[in-house]
């Protein structure tokens, strides 16, 4: 039933995107509005199939309808019931499947918000790309990767379950939606980039209507990020966060072109410059989570070779370049038309701070996307096996994060068109004394590291100087009557509270990384242990039978107080033992503790103890980056421009005035 009703849905979103396309691709040709407006109904229909797939295949894991092929390979009668619904994404075929439903929902919102404007041709246009992307993962689903088919020959009584990586912490119940959130929410801001590159609407119009569509899906790939270096860090057991691994740099590689977006936006909108850049980062950004899919989901990780085998490798490289041939072609074509009226007056100014900002964010993406790929190109073509560790990537990339922590500080307190020296002095000293003292505190406490007491530096040259814009700006609320969390709601102002997430984060990352201390104990019951100024002793070990793994947990104290259980878990049609960490969390410190070695028939258990500090920080500093993604996507009063022809007008660059176009981005 589950496999009937599936396939049937699958096969509604597949018809109704390319009947949407066409229809579509009519009204525009006729210019006939009733035709446009009746196209972008369809949407109802591909969310009806994408949610009508998602609740066949929910059914039949949860029912263990193991005829389906899917339920057989991932699931499990003894799974306990969260890791049940989460097997969904737990392989391919579900992975494609909760893509199609994300992508299925913006594509409904959109329609939704803009059902006033269904007539306009750049909305017609956007519609139509949207459908194109979804009839592509219907396709998927409809051909190699079909969530649906059946089991030829005999029906197991049982499965295996999901990875058991996948069912050993609940944040993967939260990771890959939040991380799909992010990925597919851009396919949002490219639609309306290639309908203003096909309808030649190149103002500023657009932009301004979908940057909350951008904010939301790089605040919820920002989360998504910082949820999958946690999971990391509970789960693999390596006392790490980020090991520059292909899979978390698929997912690294769209956020930083997307965040040198929502930067240098910001300068189209005032001063009309950069619209072939910021249109290159869209489809860069868009074209890089197509790549990042076909890196994870293809088999090329395990394989360079497996890329012709897969039966959806091929698929995703092709509808990738068809992607990034069709955007380059488009801004080739509009090339005279893209010639920005604005240019930079004076290289010390906002918008050369955010030239410079975005410049060292290519250079950030370039240098990740070589160490990604090219062991991969390389063993392609001839064979040989190459490794881009650790080393390369923390050795290229520190200059650059040094870099964009420095202008984060910077370009917020610059003016536009030029900046005096005065006004440099005024707003940077106080800061700058900040980053001073900091370092100086930091050598009086006897650490030490040329690269950490930088970071520490320039985090809190970066800090205090959005702590002084947020200060400001709460201050002109109290004297304008208004209440002051009032003064945190604003492009503006989210965008400081995001930086003070950037800069939490940054410390964490630098002290974490630079000064912990690992080592493994061998305890007898009641033996105790000192790492870095904690003790921890071992209590003995308890074993347990849980349904779906065996688990052998140890007992140790940490310091005299609570009891952790780091643990080994044998899964039931597993061959080797799973590590499961435990971690002592604390404000200035991490206790992480695993289980390496069960014990012997002497009792004596090998434990490891990994000593991190400020490890928190890096869930801390994630979450301050996800409200104030939040509080910048939602300004406070403005004027909504209505979306019309006019509107794309370019803005006034004769003056240093902005626009009531750009007035409305920027308050």
């Amino acid at each position: 039933m589950s496999a009937v009703l599936g396939t049937a849905a699958v096969a509604l979103g597949l018809a109704a995107a390319v009947l949407g396309m066409a229809t579509l691709a009519i009204g525009l040709r006729k210019g006939n509005p009733g035709m446009l407006r009746a196209g972008q109904r369809y949407v109802w229909l591909i969310l009806a199939g994408a949610l009508l797939a998602t609740a066949s295949m929910q059914y039949a894991l949860l029912s263990h309808d193991f005829s389906l092929k899917y339920v057989a390979d991932n699931g499990s009668r003894s799974t306990p019931l969260l890791y049940t619904v989460t097997t969904m994404w737990s392989a391919l075929e579900g992975s494609i499947l909760l893509w199609s439903l994300v992508l299925s929902g913006y594509i409904a919102l959109m329609v939704r918000h803009f059902r006033a404007r269904a007539t306009d041709p750049i909305v017609a246009w956007a519609s139509l790309v949207a459908f194109g992307v979804a009839a592509f993962f219907f396709g998927l689903m409809a051909g190699p990767a079909n969530p649906f088919r059946v089991v030829s020959g005999v029906i197991p009584l049982d499965g295996p379950g999901p990875n058991p990586l996948l069912q050993n912490h609940p944040l993967v119940a939260f990771h890959p939606p939040m991380l799909y959130l992010g990925y597919v929410g851009f396919t949002i801001p490219f639609a309306f980039a290639l309908a203003a590159l096909i309808t030649g609407r190149l103002g500023e119009g657009w932009l301004v209507e979908t940057r909350r569509w951008t904010l939301f899906a790089w605040g919820f790939l920002t989360v998504g990020i910082v949820l999958g270096a946690w999971w990391s860090y509970e789960v693999l057991g390596w006392g790490g966060y980020w090991a520059w691994d292909p899979v978390e740099n698929a997912s690294f590689l769209p956020w930083l072109t997307a965040t040198a977006y929502v930067h240098s936006v910001m300068v189209q909108e005032r001063r009309a410059m950069l619209r072939v850049w910021n249109l290159s980062l869209l489809v860069a950004t868009f074209s890089l989570t197509i790549l990042g899919t076909f890196l994870t989901r293809s088999g090329v990780l395990d394989s360079v070779h497996a890329f012709t085998e897969s039966p959806i490798g091929p698929a995703i490289l092709g509808f990738f370049a068809l992607v990034v041939t069709v955007s380059i072609a488009l801004i080739g074509w509009r090339g005279d038309t893209l010639r920005s009226p604005g240019s930079i007056d004076a290289p010390i100014s906002r918008e050369g701070a955010f030239l410079a900002n975005n410049v060292a964010f290519a250079a950030f993406a370039f240098v990740v996307l070589l160490g990604t790929v090219f062991p991969l190109l390389v063993e392609a073509v001839n064979g040989d096996q190459l490794s881009v560790g650790a080393p390369y990537f923390n050795r290229m990339t520190a200059p650059i994060g040094f870099t964009l922590l420095f202008l984060m500080a910077v370009a917020p307190a610059l003016p536009w068109r030029k900046a005096a020296a005065e006004t440099l002095h005024h707003r940077l000293v106080w800061p700058a004394w900040a980053g001073t003292l900091t370092v100086v505190a930091c050598v009086v406490a006897g650490l030490r590291g040329l690269g950490p007491l930088i970071a520490f530096g320039l985090a809190a040259f970066a800090g205090a100087a959005a702590l002084r814009q947020l200060g400001l700006s709460v201050r002109a609320a109290r004297r304008s009557g208004q209440p002051a969390w009032r003064a945190l709601f604003g492009r503006s102002n989210g965008g400081m509270v995001v930086h003070i997430g950037v800069v939490i984060l940054a410390v964490g990352f630098a002290a974490s990384s630079s000064y912990g201390h690992r080592a493994q104990f061998r305890l007898s019951p009641g033996q105790s242990a000192r790492l870095a100024g904690h003790s921890v002793t071992y209590l003995g070990t308890t074993t347990a039978d849980l349904g779906n793994k065996k688990r052998t947990s140890a007992q140790v104290r940490v310091d005299g107080g609570k009891v952790y259980e780091p643990a080994l878990n044998l899964f039931q049609f597993g061959s080797q033992a799973i590590g499961s960490p435990s971690v002592h969390t604390g404000p200035f410190s991490d206790v992480y503790l695993t289980l390496v070695v069960p014990p012997d028939a002497d009792g004596v258990a090998v434990i490891g103890v990994n000593v991190q500090p400020l490890v928190a920080w890096l869930w801390t500093g994630g979450g301050v980056m996800g409200f104030g993604t939040f509080l910048a996507a939602w300004p406070g009063r403005r004027r909504r421009r209505p979306f019309v022809p006019e509107a794309d007008a370019a803005p006034e660059v004769a003056s240093g005035e902005a626009t009531p176009v750009a007035a409305a981005a920027s308050s």
